[in-house]
């Protein structure tokens, strides 16, 4: 069964950084895209930035500059490094990867629990 086990969250004052880890683990034929997206308090969930296995990597405008994504493909692994952390960015990040089970079979859509960064002073 596919697992996404995401890390990283805590507290931190504006312009502080921290760095969220998202592992997928299971038996997985192969890992389409991963993308990290947040989920503020009374607010809509949004994308916030995705790495496909090709094409181009897309940040959300509030975040360009700031965060950066990358992939470990080896080791199942997409990362989100946050610099410059801002109170805005206060919201619960969800990790959200498309892969296939099987070579026959289509994408399909898992999510990480969701780990909560506060930016406060």
């Amino acid at each position: 069964q596919v697992q996404l086990v995401e890390s990283g969250g805590g507290s931190v004052q504006p312009g502080g950084s921290l760095r969220l880890s998202c592992v997928a683990s299971g038996r997985i034929f192969s890992i389409n895209s991963m993308a990290w997206y947040r989920q503020a308090p009374g607010k809509q969930r949004e994308l916030v930035a995705s790495i496909p296995s090709g094409g181009s990597i897309h940040y959300a405008d509030s975040v360009k500059g700031r965060f950066t994504i990358s992939r470990d493909n080896a080791r199942n692994t997409v990362y989100l490094q946050m610099n410059s952390l801002k109170p805005e960015d206060t919201a619960v990040y969800y990790c959200n990867a498309a892969l296939r089970l099987l070579e026959v079979s289509p994408p399909r859509a898992y999510w990480g629990q969701g780990t909560q960064v506060t930016v406060s002073s």
